[in-house]
């Protein structure tokens, strides 16, 4: 899943450097005196992971803190997609080790997707860490750490079948206290050729509805106004109620969630083109709360690449799906993934990436050179044969076109009003509110006196670049 939170206007990022390194925070009361620092890197679901491992801790007696200095335990959650992602995973481990130097006793941990990749070099080659923690075995978290406070390395990097962290209370970290995300199912079964997540993370499995649902509903109640359902693909959820037997597909648990309130706004991230059905889209069709954006990544605009993938559609297919968005609901938005230079993808088949952008007029993407990732089926198969001065052309030329195709998006929102959920100040400016529209777009615009983020208002966009809208209250 190469999607982290998609509000980057034709960037290519390896991972969202607006949550890299994000710091998750919230003040709780110490019962042993321990504090814990934890720093989050790549997709959503691992920022999501890491207010499931913050409840866990809380549960122990630690109190989060915002100062690694003062921390007894480290901890990074990690992303293995990309080469620099763990390339920056491993500077930051050098000056965690620093700290560590400095304050005998404290602990150092590796979580996530790196952990169960890399989790014999960390221990062995890199003796920079004391935890190895896969995504799988957060509950095991306060064992290991017994482990390695008597000197022993702790490390569990198990992959579950049935593990979904469904009766954990995730602890919102670093929130706005406006917006949640909330896992829906872990794993994945789709094997594309390029990607680590189904080694990493495991085989696919959904969580049950019924605790989605009242997770939602806490959230709705304590203040809460959008919450985004993830998934590696959220379109092949599936559970089964264990009494009545009645299956509940995505679309299905979009309306419940759509149900608990109209004032709750659901996103959802990331769908995949083989299994996103007209049932999902007349569902979010028929209800104004569940937001008209979809994340479709289409990874190339060529077929034959798309086979070598192992995305399991072609470009038509995948021309099919967008229709059929833009045919039930005119207004949404899409965006997408694009990786630039995989194996043998010759120059006409880039064009077909680049033609791809322009037909389906991505509001935006995220877009990458293709990087080789151990034990991948890409790795085992194929030969890394792209020179990466073309590597980094062809992105290039992605970009460039991505920008002018969202700034054309952007600027056709220009008259139109649209119902906006403040976020809180904007980047540049404490006289400015935030906030995003159904389409995922950011818009600034004036404060007004007796308005708080949570609050919705109606916008009217008078200015926008690429990345942005600018507008004024209306009404």
């Amino acid at each position: 899943m190469y999607n982290d939170n998609p509000t980057l206007k034709g960037i290519s990022k390896e991972i969202d450097e607006k949550k890299q390194g994000e710091v998750f925070f919230q003040g709780t009361d110490a019962k042993t005196g321990k504090h814990f620092y934890i720093e989050s890197y790549g997709c959503q679901m691992n920022f999501s992971d890491s207010e499931i491992v913050a409840s866990i801790l809380a549960g122990e007696g630690y109190s989060p803190t915002r100062n690694m200095e003062e921390s007894d335990l480290i901890l990074i959650n990690t992303c293995s997609i990309r080469e620099k992602a763990e390339d920056t995973v491993r500077k930051r481990l050098r000056i965690f080790d620093k700290v560590k130097s400095n304050r005998p006793g404290t602990i150092v941990g590796v979580l996530g997707c790196m952990a169960e990749r890399l989790k014999q070099k960390f221990l062995e080659e890199e003796k920079l860490v004391d935890l190895v923690v896969g995504p799988d075995a957060y509950r095991d978290l306060p064992k290991l750490i017994g482990t390695a406070e008597e000197g022993d390395k702790g490390i569990n990097v198990f992959l579950s079948r049935e593990e979904t962290y469904a009766d954990i209370s995730p602890l919102r970290l670093g929130t706005n206290g406006v917006s949640a995300f909330i896992s829906i199912m872990r794993g994945c079964d789709n094997m594309c050729s390029f990607c680590v997540v189904p080694f990493t993370r495991g085989r696919e499995r959904s969580r049950n509805a019924f605790s989605i649902v009242a997770e939602a509903t806490d959230l709705y109640e304590k203040g809460y106004r959008e919450v985004t359902l993830l998934g590696q693909n959220v379109d092949s959820y599936k559970w089964e109620n264990p009494e009545s037997k009645n299956v509940v597909n995505f679309a299905h648990l979009l309306e419940r969630v759509a149900k608990i309130h109209p004032d709750l706004r659901i996103r959802f991230s990331t769908s995949h083109p083989k299994d996103i059905t007209d049932e999902v889209l007349h569902t979010m069709a028929a209800y104004e709360n569940i937001c008209k954006y979809i994340h479709l990544p289409v990874q190339s605009g060529n077929s034959r690449v798309l086979k070598l993938m192992n995305r399991t559609y072609d470009r038509e297919w995948y021309k099919e799906r967008v229709e059929s968005i833009y045919r039930i609901m005119p207004d949404c938005a899409i965006s997408s993934d694009i990786i630039a230079g995989f194996c043998t993808e010759t120059e006409e088949e880039h064009q077909d990436s680049l033609s791809m952008v322009e037909w389906a007029n991505y509001s935006m993407s995220y877009m990458f050179f293709y990087s080789e990732r151990p034990g991948t089926l890409a790795h085992r198969k194929y030969e890394d044969d792209i020179p990466l001065a073309i590597k980094k052309r062809r992105l290039q030329e992605i970009i460039r076109l991505q920008n002018q195709v969202s700034f054309r998006h952007n600027q056709a929102d220009i008259g139109k009003t649209f119902k906006v959920l403040i976020e809180g100040d904007s980047k540049k400016s404490d006289q400015e509110f935030k906030g995003r529209n159904s389409q995922n777009k950011m818009i600034v615009f004036p404060k007004k006196e007796g308005l708080k983020a949570g609050d919705y208002v109606q916008v009217k966009v008078h200015e926008a670049t690429s990345a942005t809208l600018k507008g004024e209250l209306v009404g």
